[in-house]
C-alpha cells in the first residue's frame, strides 16, 4: 500500500513538475529578457525547477542540439573565442577546447557570468562564434541579436538551435536576420 502511495506521489509530483516547466517556459518566451532577470532574481529556485524540466524534456530527443554545435567546433580551430548566451549548465563550454564566454540569468556552474543577454559584458567584436541554443527567448529578440552582433568579430559565426514553433514565421525570422547584417549559411 505505501509503494502504491509513493508511485502516486511521484507522478503528482512529475506532473507537476512539467506544469511548472511549461508556465516558466511561456513567462520566457513572453516577456523581455529584463523581465526573465527580475523572475529569476526574485525565485533563484524556479531557474533550478525550469533546468529540471527542460533536461527531462530533451532526454527525450532524438538528438541534442548543444551536441551538434559542439561538433561543429570540434571541426573548427579551438583558437576560436565563443560566446555562449543562455549557456545552463555548461555543457557547449566543457565539451570543447575553445574558450567559451558562459552567460545565463542563474549560475548553474562557477563559469557563468549572470547577466542579461541583451546586455553581456563583452567588447565590441570579441568572439568569433556566438551561440544561442535553445536559448533565443524573449519579446526583445532584436535587442538581444543585437548584443550579439555587437560582440562577434566582423565575418563572425551566429548559431542559433531553436524549436520551430518558437518562430510564428520562420522566413520573416531568417529575413530579420539578414536585415540586421547576417547571411544565412545553412539551416
Amino acid at each position: 500500500r505505501s509503494g502504491r502511495s509513493a508511485a502516486l506521489r511521484a507522478r503528482m509530483e512529475e506532473r507537476l513538475l512539467g506544469a511548472r516547466f511549461r508556465y516558466l517556459n511561456q513567462q520566457l518566451y513572453t516577456g523581455s529578457s529584463q523581465d526573465a532577470a527580475r523572475l529569476f532574481r526574485d525565485d533563484p529556485a524556479a531557474f533550478h525547477l525550469y533546468h529540471r524540466g527542460f533536461e527531462r524534456q530533451v532526454r527525450r530527443w532524438p538528438e541534442r542540439p548543444v551536441q551538434r554545435i559542439v561538433r561543429y567546433l570540434r571541426r573548427r580551430p579551438a583558437s576560436l573565442v565563443v560566446a555562449d548566451f543562455g549557456c545552463g549548465d555548461c555543457t557547449l563550454a566543457a565539451s570543447v577546447k575553445n574558450q567559451v564566454h558562459c552567460f545565463d540569468l542563474v549560475p548553474l556552474s562557477p563559469q557563468v557570468t549572470v547577466c542579461d543577454m541583451a546586455k553581456v559584458p563583452l567588447a565590441a567584436e570579441s568572439v568569433d562564434v556566438a551561440v544561442f541554443c535553445l536559448a533565443l527567448m524573449g519579446t526583445n529578440l532584436q535587442e538581444i541579436i543585437g548584443e550579439a552582433n555587437r560582440v562577434l568579430k566582423l565575418g563572425g559565426t551566429l548559431m542559433v538551435a531553436e524549436v520551430a514553433s518558437r518562430f510564428e514565421d520562420i522566413r520573416a525570422f531568417l529575413k530579420a536576420m539578414t536585415q540586421l547584417g547576417f547571411r544565412t549559411v545553412s539551416k
